[in-house]
């Protein structure tokens, strides 16, 4: 889960350290107060896309880091080559020119790295979420989902990958007469071209040396001479003066015998010098250039480095475009067939697709009517009692009928009232009901999503009287479970927080400050008090805070109780 958070000179926050508790977290406080930047903060921290803006008037960077307890965190440090530990720290930096830089206990990572990380611990539900239920194109992906259905999909996904393939290569052989035999004429001539240079891999860098070996000779010649003389020309050259260094300790070694291990060294320096002579005889005579091999090799340099301009590659680069070039003329030339044999290939690719895809869709329809009962429940749980919610799927109208997702259009239907028939959600539901229909799913897909800690910023957004009842006990019952964080506005959610945070924004010195602290029982009277009546807080409101922490903590116990 999500132990702590600190902030550091993000907006309005100078600096707050918030250590979060297991079970249900709810922050409170006024309008205004900074509740959205904690949440920007956490998502900071994930990876998320920030900006200059986010750094405190005056401050030349901001800080955010994050301490997670989970066993997951730990495993994908290790297979990341990061310390993994007990704890994962994550921060985020982000400095006032609009430049961060992350890191992983300790280590520099990338903002990529974060969001993968993130990806396993947090699911943070925004303000907008709910326009995903508006966008149809997720709600297949909604459905899949909770059916898990991964074996179904790989296997259309991989019948539907043959397809496309033998799809995409006859539509590349399939072309008029003009374009086959202006694309011909374009092949025959790279072929003839590239094959009457011959071309060999390194041969530039060959040649490049040779040359200028040659353009260095008279100094390499002078040089090699003048070692020649020095080794065995000269009269004293070495090979000599080893001579007679080596006789003269022989003559020694007769009276004193353990000279004979240094003769033998001076021995074997001499034959040493001699093979270096020798080597330096042989390059003296390699050095014997022609003017005409100085011009074939500037001839030959000059045509690689045209054609490697050309194509826009190396030598290697050359001889693999040659291949490819002789392929797509073999094709070309033999298209005919080739096309009467994939014709055949792709009928038997697309009725294998369609097979997959109906496969797909009959898993679909029954994960459909589990889904339609699970949500209906939920949501009549949340005080919609007439609502109706259905799961449409009908077959996909193309040419093949069906596409990279499968053969199948979905959409999910609702009807909010009784009498009204089904219809799509973003003609159906109002602002209220689509945060209650993604607090459903969020509730059902939570038992299949391993994702420890949820976070809601204002899922109670137009929600109030029973239906904000519901959605906290809602919320209490999901964080027996998860790790949940909450921003809420309303009494009945805050009262059946485990941990209770106050939001609080202050002006000193003609800055703003917001703090936040974790209040106790007293404070969340008063808290709640506050979000029942305003800034009045009565003893009767208080009494009715009581009655309401009462209350919640009776629905907790029941829920430990399993009742």
């Amino acid at each position: 889960m999500l132990s702590s958070l600190h902030i550091e000179n993000i907006a309005v926050i100078e600096r707050s350290d918030i250590d979060f508790g297991p079970g249900l977290n709810v922050l409170t406080g006024e309008t205004g107060a900074g509740k959205s930047i904690v949440i920007d903060s956490i998502n900071a921290v994930l990876g998320a896309r920030t900006s200059r803006e986010l750094v405190r008037s005056g401050a030349d960077k901001s800080l955010v880091s994050a301490v997670f307890t989970d066993e997951r965190a730990s495993i994908w440090c290790g297979e990341n080559e990061m310390d993994s530990e007990e704890e994962t720290i994550v921060q985020r930096r982000i400095n006032a020119d609009g430049k961060s830089s992350c890191r992983i206990n300790g280590l520099p990572a990338a903002a990529q790295q974060l969001r993968e990380l993130g990806a396993l611990l947090l699911d943070v539900h925004g303000q907008n979420d709910g326009r995903q239920l508006l966008d149809e194109a997720e709600h297949m992906r909604y459905l899949d989902r909770f059916g898990g259905l991964e074996a179904e999909l790989t296997d259309f996904s991989e019948k539907y990958a043959l397809f496309s393939a033998t799809k995409r290569e006859m539509e590349c052989l399939s072309m008029d007469d003009v374009e086959k035999e202006r694309l011909t004429e374009s092949l025959t001539y790279q072929i003839q071209e590239l094959e009457h240079a011959n071309l060999t891999a390194g041969e530039a860098e060959e040649l490049s040396a040779r040359r200028e070996l040659m353009a260095n000779a008279n100094k390499l010649t002078e040089s090699l001479d003048g070692a020649y003389f020095a080794l065995y020309e000269s009269e004293n050259s070495a090979i000599g003066l080893a001579a007679d260094a080596r006789s003269f300790t022989e003559r020694a070694a007769r009276y004193s015998p353990e000279l004979e291990e240094t003769a033998k060294i001076i021995s074997d320096a001499g034959y040493m010098l001699q093979d270096a002579a020798e080597r330096l005889s042989d390059a003296r005579v390699a050095l014997d250039f022609s003017p005409e091999e100085y011009d074939r090799i500037e001839s030959r340099l000059a045509l690689l480095r045209r054609l490697t301009k050309k194509y826009n590659t190396d030598e290697q680069g050359l001889i693999d475009h040659l291949e490819q070039c002789r392929k797509r003329l073999d094709e070309i030339e033999y298209a005919g067939d080739r096309l009467v044999q994939l014709q055949k290939q792709l009928e038997r690719e697309r009725q294998n697709a369609r097979q997959s895809a109906e496969a797909l869709r009959a898993a679909r329809q029954s994960v459909a009517v589990a889904l339609t009962k699970r949500i209906t429940d939920e949501l009549r749980y949340l005080n919609m009692p007439s609502v109706r919610f259905s799961v449409d799927i009908q077959p996909l109208e193309n040419e093949d009928g069906f596409n990279s997702t499968g053969g199948d259009e979905i959409r999910f239907l609702m009807s909010a009232n009784a009498g009204e028939a089904p219809g799509r959600i973003s003609r159906i539901a109002s602002g209220g009901e689509l945060s209650r229909i993604m607090l459903a799913m969020k509730s059902v897909f939570a038992e299949k999503d391993s994702v420890p800690s949820l976070v809601f910023d204002e899922i109670d957004t137009g929600v109030s009287g029973v239906a904000a009842q519901r959605v906290g006990e809602k919320l209490s019952a999901l964080a027996r479970h998860k790790q949940v964080i909450c921003i809420t506005h309303l009494p009945q959610i805050a009262a059946l927080a485990d941990t209770h945070f106050a939001i609080s924004k202050a002006e000193r010195d003609g800055r703003t400050y917001t703090a936040v602290t974790e209040l106790d029982r007293e404070g969340r009277l008063r808290e709640l008090a506050r979000l029942y009546g305003g800034d009045i807080v009565t003893e009767l409101s208080l009494r009715s805070a009581d009655e309401q922490l009462r209350a919640a903590e009776d629905f907790k116990k029941g829920l430990s109780e399993g009742k």
